[in-house]
């Protein structure tokens, strides 16, 4: 009857001892996962604010590239707006036409 109690006694302690190391792994496990998620966050966002930047500023240079353009086209218009109003109004008249 004895060796049964020892051996009861043994037995639950090393339930006990291998339940605890296993609570203690999945511990660990579960700590281990939610530093790797806050990593993986930090990284995700990083890359998220560095292409948001550079797309800000390629918007930016396409804006400015586009307003040149646009003043250039502008102010070629203009002039051959005027050289054509000088060319009718010089025919109206009856003058020789400017070059």
């Amino acid at each position: 009857m004895y060796i049964r109690k020892v051996g009861a006694i043994v037995l639950a302690s090393s339930l006990t001892i291998a339940t605890s190391a296993f609570a203690q792994d999945a511990t660990q496990d579960l700590k281990k996962a939610g530093h790797e998620t806050k990593s993986a966050a930090k990284d995700t966002g990083h890359g998220v604010a560095k292409g948001t930047k550079k797309a800000y500023h390629k918007t930016a240079h396409g804006t400015k590239v586009a307003a040149d353009k646009t003043a250039d086209v502008s102010k070629d218009a203009a002039h051959s707006t005027a050289h054509g109003t000088k060319k009718v109004v010089h025919k109206v008249e009856g003058k020789p036409t400017p070059q």
